[in-house]
């Protein structure tokens, strides 16, 4: 089976959302298959799922033991202002970053497939 390489955009904030768990669900499996994840790139209400205020049993699944693996998380800086988080990655949980689309746009140049998860929701 030939390896491929994913960009994965999440754009809905968890626990209670499955297009959070099935993108989870689905970064953890392409990596037991060897396959390459370039970049999870939290978007529209996903840069929720980053931020270190949130009570654990409101935050989803455990992105942070993505980064540990030497995935990169990159929550938009954009979306995160907008949702009053603003662009301090000291209020995202550990292995997240703070990027632009332009780090979506070059994992997706990198990458065979690209996948978002959740439907935007936009204030």
């Amino acid at each position: 089976m030939e390896t491929m390489r994913y960009a994965i955009q999440i754009n809905e904030q968890g626990p209670d959302s499955e297009a959070v768990a099935f993108g989870y669900e689905f970064i953890k499996a392409a990596l037991a298959c060897g396959h390459e994840v370039v970049l999870v790139f939290f978007y529209h209400d996903g840069v929720l799922n980053a931020c270190a205020e949130l009570d654990d049993s409101l935050s989803g699944p455990d992105w942070s033991s993505l980064a540990e693996r030497g995935i990169d998380l990159v929550v938009c800086t954009a979306a995160s202002e907008r949702r009053g988080l603003g662009g301090d990655a000291s209020r995202f949980r550990a292995g997240f970053k703070v990027g632009g689309l332009g780090s979506w746009v070059d994992a997706c140049l990198k990458a065979d497939r690209t996948l978002i998860f959740g439907a935007p929701h936009d204030p």
